[in-house]
C-alpha cells in the first residue's frame, strides 16, 4: 500500500523531494496536455471492455407488453425487444432504433425504467407505449406477440419475465 504521507524521489534527474500532492499536480498537467486521443487510448487498454444495450418494456393500448421471439437468443428466445448501442447514439435513441427496424412500431411516453449489470454487460432499459401495428421487420426475429402479464412465454428468462411483470402491475 502506498503511503501518501511520505515524500517521494520521482526521477533521480530532479534530486529533489517530490511531495505526492506535486506529483499529482504533475500527472495531472501531463495528462491534460496529452492528445485526447491518445487519452482514451491509454483508457481503453486499461480499462475492462464491457458492451451496452437498450430494451424497452412496450405496452399498447390493451395494456399488453410486446414480446419478440428472438433468433439470437440461445437460452430463451423470447423477451423484451431491445439491442446494442452504437457508437456515439444515446440509449433512448437505440431503443427507438431497434423497435423501428425490428417491429415497425414506434414509441411515445418512454421513461427510463432501469439498468441493470449482467456480468461485462449494462441493459439500459424503459417503459414506452407503442404506437402503430407491429409486424416482425427483422431477420432477427421469430415472431412477435402481445400478452398480459400472467400470460407470459415459458420461453424467457425470468429477470426479464420479472422485469416485464414488475412494470405491468406497476412496481417498477
Amino acid at each position: 500500500m502506498f503511503n501518501f504521507q511520505k515524500r517521494i524521489t520521482v526521477l533521480p534527474l530532479f534530486r529533489r523531494k517530490i511531495s505526492p500532492l506535486m506529483l499529482k499536480k504533475i500527472v495531472g498537467k501531463i495528462w491534460r496536455k496529452t492528445p485526447s486521443s491518445l487519452r482514451l487510448k491509454i483508457v481503453r487498454a486499461t480499462q475492462r471492455k464491457f458492451t451496452v444495450s437498450a430494451a424497452a418494456v412496450i405496452t399498447n393500448e390493451n395494456g399488453a407488453v410486446l414480446l419478440l421471439d428472438h433468433v439470437l437468443r440461445p437460452a430463451s428466445s423470447w423477451g423484451i425487444p431491445g439491442g446494442f448501442i452504437e457508437p456515439g447514439e444515446q440509449p433512448v435513441d437505440a431503443v427507438r432504433r431497434e423497435l423501428y427496424e425490428e417491429t415497425g412500431i414506434e414509441l411515445t411516453d418512454v421513461e427510463l425504467l432501469e439498468v441493470r449489470t449482467i456480468n461485462r454487460h449494462v441493459e439500459i432499459v424503459f417503459r414506452a407505449k407503442a404506437v402503430g401495428t407491429a409486424r416482425v421487420r427483422s431477420r432477427e426475429i421469430n415472431a412477435l406477440g402481445w400478452f398480459q402479464a400472467d400470460e407470459m412465454p415459458e420461453n424467457m428468462s425470468r429477470a426479464q419475465k420479472s422485469i416485464a411483470e414488475k412494470s405491468l402491475k406497476g412496481g417498477l
